[in-house]
């Protein structure tokens, strides 16, 4: 059954059909892959540009992962097929192109590996996938189990599709003396420069073996004739590849060994697949990988993880999924944001900073270098770019260079976390120039000045315009005329505002936190004055004056974010709270989570935009879009709702049971960016994962969790110990490291108590504040609670 294994480090799954999109993911700061159950890839590098090195059989998009990614018969994997030369049976691993009934299947991702175990009539074959640190490589083993007492006589052939690379040129052949099927191609260019540009190139795939083949083909028609890759003619009546090389054809990594393996003996196989500038970088990667001790590469890439990316929680509760989520694959996620900046060179800003915000509980001095390299392209008027340029070669790309109104938020509420869980307040003295005027200026003031920027951007009813987006970048026709507003971004930035007035206040700037105050209350009155609609708020206001996101609308009635942040910003008092959170318990919340909005646009609604054009329930047309449910969970927690908080957070993880794997079509490793939602209106579908990992969730997730569920967070000089647990738990431990110390957290119920009690080294503390932390020591914490 499925489950997670190896105290939660690792999961298995037993059957390629439960769930048959199921994926796991692996990556270093230079790619990333991720590798479906059944043998399906969707992989990506660097090169400086996001490129791919295995393409399907068409021009692709070079850049994104699709959501709800789609495999067919020629989609790049990675296959492995086993012929049985007496019988002529055959079968594929991990399951697909063949999709043979299997007598044993295991698809078992961990943190820094992603292996199989598959059984067929006698033979097992076992497969593990890993990426090196520092390279643009796929380091393959494969290991072959004749599992009867008699000889067996077997026919071993490695299938990795290559596709379509270039219209341009594209072929391949095999290099003796690499041990290499090399797949090469030219990438197309129309401009002079762009040749000179295009020299540094990896145009070459290849797949190299640490033994020599006894056959090989490399044109994948050829392989695959008239059969089809479930049944290749290559393979057929007990045929050997013919040596075929690729011209201006698409070319495939095909390889054969003719194995003859003794009762209860083994075959070791060794791939590196990946790109390459020339053969050289191929050799070297062979010296590295083929030749080099494969042990000692997983060692590095489990390191590379685990230590790179160590969390500052282990929890132990009651709800096991939760914990080996929360101690292992939820820091991992966050991680991989951080880490890589999702494979981009110019992240967008609200991207990059929310990312920073995530590993900041891991690496905070990562975080403290994105902070400064944000607001070095800020400009000297507070406004934020739409993107952060990350080289300086790269340009904004894509929705980058289309005008949104939010990231000034971003700033405020991640230095403030990053001054909270660091207390590090001499960044806030660091001198950073801005990107069009050459005099530094203090952290403090970058900041300061983008809330004013967001403050002077209002309408003559005191809400921000949206332009053409804001948090939710395709509701891009809401302000496109120069009128249009955003009830979220008035909410958010008064709950920055309100933020960055403590700091100042903190720091003596009495003028400054004034001002902030008054500007945030100035907020909360517009929205309350304009949006406002009887039981919830409204999103917005269109260029033609139009309050949408209200009781009158037939689709788009309720959104999300404009409830969560007018609790976050202090907008709603109890009576409109209550309301509010009635109404979404009645229209968004779902079995999998809380929709963004509904019910789901059907059409076109031009004075919104083009998140209308989605299908209904997909994405941010009504999905439950996890980001902005953990923007709703972090609300919660904000005004006190603990258990809807954490019922919040639990509906984005699966369950390790077979009917929730069935029906999301995901593992619990990761939280992806949305489940398809519109439940009411379409509920076969609903439920469904995205599937991608990219999202940021996570940072929002990782930070409930460690300052509001378990509660011990920064403050001042000092540090809040007030625990939100979910009132069906009797007991949590968990462990937290803070400012160089370490927590050691007790949490239990009893009978009698009136209030939560905190206790540190056997002193009872006053509303859970302790003033001071003393970096190095280990504070032993008892929370008692009423039961």
């Amino acid at each position: 059954m499925p489950s997670f294994i190896e105290n939660g480090t690792r999961f298995h799954l037993d059957d390629p059909k439960l769930a048959p999109n199921s994926a796991a993911y692996l990556w270093n700061r230079r790619m990333m892959i991720q590798m479906n159950c059944r043998g399906y890839a969707v992989s990506q590098y660097m090169d400086p540009e996001p490129r791919k090195y295995a393409h399907p059989p068409i021009m692709p998009g070079q850049i994104f992962m699709l959501p709800e990614q789609g495999y067919y018969p020629n989609h790049p994997g990675r296959f492995f097929y086993l012929r049985d030369n007496d019988s002529g049976a055959l079968f594929s691993a991990p399951y697909e192109p063949v999709r043979a009934d299997l007598d044993r299947f295991a698809f078992e991702p961990g943190l820094s590996d992603i292996r199989w175990l598959i059984e067929k009539d006698g033979v097992r074959v076992e497969l593990c996938l890993v990426l090196p640190v520092d390279d643009v490589a796929e380091l393959w083993t494969v290991k072959i189990t004749n599992t009867t007492a008699k000889r067996k006589s077997l026919s071993f052939v490695p299938f990795f599709p290559v596709g379509f690379m270039s219209w341009m040129n594209l072929g391949g052949h095999f290099d003796p003396a690499l041990n290499a099927v090399v797949c090469t191609s030219v990438t197309p260019y129309q401009k002079i420069e762009q040749y000179f540009k295009n020299q540094h190139l990896k145009d070459i795939t290849f797949l190299t073996a640490d033994r020599r083949p006894d056959h090989f083909e490399v044109a994948q028609q050829a392989f695959e004739g008239e059969g089809g890759l479930h049944a290749p003619s290559a393979l057929a009546d007990g045929g050997h590849l013919r040596g075929g090389e690729a011209y201006y054809e698409i070319p495939a990594c095909v390889m054969q060994w003719d194995l003859t393996i003794a009762g209860g003996a083994s075959e070791d196989f060794r791939f590196v697949f990946g790109p390459a500038k020339d053969k050289a970088e191929i050799a070297d990667l062979r010296a590295k990988y083929i030749d080099g001790d494969v042990e000692q590469v997983r060692r590095d890439a489990h390191a590379y993880v685990t230590e790179g990316g160590r969390s500052c929680l282990e929890i132990q509760s009651p709800d096991d999924t939760f914990n080996h989520f929360i101690n292992h694959w939820l820091p991992r996620q966050v991680f991989y944001h951080g880490d890589t900046n999702r494979l981009t060179t110019d992240p967008q800003t609200r991207n990059y900073l929310q990312d920073a915000l995530g590993v900041l509980f891991i690496r905070p001095q990562t975080t403290r270098e994105v902070i400064l390299h944000a607001v070095s392209q800020q400009h000297v008027s507070g406004k934020m770019p739409d993107g952060i340029l990350l080289r300086p070669d790269a340009e904004l790309k894509y929705i980058n260079q289309v005008p949104h109104t939010d990231h000034g938020v971003w700033l405020a509420i991640t230095v403030k976390a990053y001054l909270d869980e660091t207390g590090d307040h001499s960044i806030l003295d660091e001198q950073v120039a801005w990107t069009d005027d050459p005099t530094p200026a203090t952290i403090r003031e970058h900041v300061t000045r983008a809330l004013r920027f967001l403050a002077a951007a209002v309408d003559e009813r005191g809400l921000p315009y949206i332009e053409q987006g804001d948090w939710c970048d395709p509701m891009n026709m809401v302000g496109y005329k120069g009128k249009g507003v955003s009830g979220w971004l008035a909410e958010a930035s008064s709950y920055a505002m309100s933020l960055w007035s403590k700091v100042c206040a903190a720091e003596g700037d009495e003028e400054t936190a004034s001002w902030l105050k008054s500007e945030a209350a100035a907020l909360v009155d517009s929205i309350n004055r304009h949006l406002w609609d009887g039981d919830w708020y409204g999103r917005g206001i269109t260029d033609d004056g139009v309050v949408f996101g209200i009781s009158t609308d037939k689709e788009g009635r309720i959104f999300l974010n404009a409830q969560s942040w007018a609790l976050l910003c202090g907008a709603a008092d109890d009576d409109r709270k209550a309301r509010m959170l009635t109404a979404i318990d009645e229209q968004l919340v779902t079995p999998f989570g809380v929709e963004i909005h509904a019910p789901s646009f059907t059409a076109m609604r031009e004075d919104i935009g083009r998140l209308t054009q989605k299908w209904p329930g997909a994405a941010e047309n009504g999905a439950v879009y996890n980001h902005a449910a953990a923007f709703y969970a972090a609300s919660l927690y904000h005004v006190g709702e603990g258990d809807r908080g954490f019922q919040v957070l639990r509906a984005m993880l699966t369950d390790p049971e077979r009917a929730d794997i069935a029906t999301r079509g995901q593992l619990p490793l990761y939280i992806p960016n949305y489940y398809r939602g519109a439940y009411r209106q379409f509920p076969r579908t609903a439920g469904r994962s995205s599937n991608l990992f990219n999202t940021g969730t996570v940072a929002w997730v990782y930070r409930a969790v460690i300052e509001q569920l378990c509660g011990v967070r920064g403050e001042g000089d000092g540090a809040v110990i007030a625990p939100q647990v979910p009132s069906s738990w009797q007991t949590l431990n968990f462990t937290r490291r803070l400012r160089g110390a370490t927590f050691n957290v007790v949490f239990s119920r009893e009978d009698g108590l009136a209030k939560q009690i905190v206790e540190i080294d056997g002193q009872c503390v006053e509303s859970g504040r302790l003033a001071a932390i003393e970096a190095g020591r280990i504070y032993e914490v008892r929370v008692r609670s009423p039961r």
